[in-house]
């Protein structure tokens, strides 16, 4: 807070002559208030922690026959809510000429209603702070975790189900643009949902709006420290945080002459995008090849990958009470692992050109490497991620961040991943494969500035990436 608090005094800065500061300008004193304005970092845990007492979930799994609301059809063996709502559980074949396995079924969700993913931010003694939940979702480790202002699928907050309005749903439905600082469709995990997108926003709000009892206003240094906590942003915090503009490009701290120029990196994009291939064909999940239904699970013949399951989950905090519903288990956790370099005295990540089959648009960039270990152990060393073996043989003065976080507890049962910034040593090789390029900071603020740029395990490390000192 010092060094907020001198840029707040100081006659000329950016910050004195409110409103005409620059986005960047605030942005930048927000991150380095790091015990903020409104809760201190101690009265924060106290709160959480109070927040996680009464937001406790009772989450029983179940057979599929206990589902309630919820059936397989008896043609295709899908599996869907009555109402035709919310999500449903479907087959899909893929063809791809992209990783070891070319060909493949699986199930995945399909759920294609647009949702909404905000953060509400508002200046608060000079200082923006972001206005956080803590929400409880029935496939969290810890049950509840701190969400973005406002996270509801269409069917919620149109309230399909019956259940209680969405809490400041109004700041995001028709916000004044003027106000609106960021707005964009980013899509979810490609290889469990089938083309999701969720509307991500960043929109300034006035003093009349103030935190419930279940909300807090934090800063972005405070997010920033809280980050690397286990299972305490959830992912699509975390999405919306990667929204926002980086400021300390916008200031020039972090811009420079990259390896590649902008329009090659967009070329590269575009490349990748026309040259990979891939189809989808849905299938009637009963038809799903290699997998099979249990009482109480639909898993793959060799236990591997993921399973669909059922639970039974009760609360008196949600805007349902209690309610069934399937979830999607992986097996084994994740590792998304970025690897980071000076080049030419610019900070740089190597990103991939990943494809999954639910992406919209083939090719999304991901993480240097985006894995589950255990799914690969059946695989000889040559068919290995790329770029893994320097993953694990990372050295512990090299890992600038190091978090395990968990994926979206609305449809995944205990899904974890293991988020890692490493930083390569001088004579790691600029020169890469055709599905990597080393990305200046500069060029990911400008991606993130469009739709199906960056993956969601990307765009959690961008976060990340941000943190760094």
């Amino acid at each position: 807070m010092d060094r907020a608090a001198e840029l707040l005094r100081t006659p000329g800065s950016a910050l004195s002559s409110q409103p005409a500061a620059s986005l960047s300008s605030r942005l930048a004193v927000s991150a380095l208030a790091t015990e903020g304005e409104v809760m201190s970092n101690d009265a924060f845990h106290s709160w959480f922690e109070e927040r996680q007492r009464k937001h406790a979930l009772r989450v029983t799994r179940i057979t599929f026959d206990e589902l309630q609301g919820w059936n397989f059809d008896p043609a295709t063996g899908n599996l869907r809510h009555d109402s035709g709502r919310f999500f449903s559980v479907e087959g899909l074949r893929v063809r791809s000429d992209y990783g070891p396995v070319r060909e493949w079924c699986q199930p995945i969700i399909h759920q294609p209603e647009i949702g909404i993913l905000g953060i509400a931010v508002r200046e608060i003694n000079g200082v923006l702070h972001c206005l956080m939940q803590a929400k409880p979702e029935p496939g969290n480790v810890n049950a509840v975790q701190l969400s973005p202002t406002v996270q509801a699928t269409k069917s919620n907050y149109t309230r399909v189900h019956g259940g209680s309005a969405v809490p400041y749903l109004d700041c995001f439905i028709d916000p004044d643009p003027p106000r609106v600082v960021a707005d964009v469709l980013q899509s979810e995990q490609g290889s469990w949902f089938f083309r999701k997108r969720n509307r991500n926003m960043v929109v300034e709000v006035g003093p009349e709006v103030e935190a419930g009892e279940d909300f807090c206003w934090l800063t972005l240094g405070q997010l920033g420290a809280l980050l690397r906590h286990p299972d305490l942003i959830n992912m699509d915090a975390r999405t919306v945080l990667s929204c926002f503009p980086d400021w300390r490009v916008d200031s020039g701290s972090e811009a420079g002459v990259g390896l590649h120029s902008d329009t090659e990196i967009r070329s590269w994009v575009t490349g990748r995008r026309a040259w990979h291939e891939i189809t989808t064909e849905p299938l009637p999940l009963r038809e799903t090849e290699g997998w099979h239904r249990s009482e109480k699970a639909i898993s793959h013949e060799s236990g591997r990958f993921f399973s669909i399951v059922a639970v039974d989950v009760s609360s008196h905090r949600r805007e349902v009470p209690a309610w069934s519903q399937p979830l999607l288990e992986p097996h084994g956790p994740a590792v998304s692992a970025l690897l980071v370099k000076r080049i030419r005295g610019v900070q740089h990540a190597l990103f991939s050109a990943r494809v999954e089959p639910g992406f919209l648009d083939v090719v999304e960039l991901g993480p240097t490497v985006q894995c589950t270990p255990e799914s690969y152990a059946h695989l000889p060393s040559e068919e290995r991620p790329r770029y893994l073996d320097a993953v694990l043989d990372r050295r512990p003065e090299r890992t600038l961040f190091d978090a395990v976080l968990s994926e979206e507890g609305g449809r995944f049962h205990h899904a974890q991943s293991r988020y890692l910034i490493i930083e390569v040593d001088e004579d790691f090789p600029t020169a890469t494969p055709e599905d990597f390029r080393w990305v200046t900071l500069c060029q990911i603020n400008e991606l993130l500035k469009y739709s199906h740029q960056l993956n969601v395990q990307a765009r959690t490390l961008v976060v990340g990436l941000r943190t760094l000192p």
